[in-house]
């Protein structure tokens, strides 16, 4: 008896690429006409038949093909190879997806910034606060 898992569960690639996408059951369900509860049948299905494969290849974005041949290692591949988003490989996921559109590290600057600003807001409200106790203590 194997303990093995079988290389080739469709409805396990099936899954495994529809979260590679950011998509939720709901949302593929609703793409193909169908329950949430049918595509988590779907996805724990070994098998499935060449029709519904090509519905749900669409829905996802890709090919048939791209669902029959997807790994975890060639995925890695994919990304780490085409990390400028073009697509060479005809068996993988559009790299694009995964690219941002905006400069980490600008975020960063900006966030520090404004943190900045906020605590100079901040110390200079605590500076006119003192000041204010101060002449009320004058007064007295």
């Amino acid at each position: 008896m194997s303990t093995a898992t079988k290389p080739n569960h469709i409805g396990r690639k099936i899954g495994r690429i529809r979260e590679l996408r950011g998509m939720k059951q709901e949302a593929l369900a609703m793409e193909l006409g169908i329950s949430q509860q049918s595509v988590s049948l779907m996805e724990q299905s070994e098998t499935i038949d060449e029709d519904k494969l090509e519905n749900v290849a669409k829905a996802l974005g890709v090919t048939a093909e791209v669902i029959k041949n997807f790994s975890e290692e060639s995925m890695i591949y994919n990304i780490q190879n085409n990390y400028e988003g073009s697509n060479k490989g005809a068996n993988s996921i559009s790299v694009s997806n995964f690219n941002c559109t905006f400069n980490p590290l600008d975020k960063l600057l900006d966030a520090h910034e404004e943190n900045k600003k906020l605590y100079e807001r901040l110390l200079a409200a605590e500076k006119e606060k003192i000041s204010y106790l101060e002449k009320l203590l004058d007064k007295k």
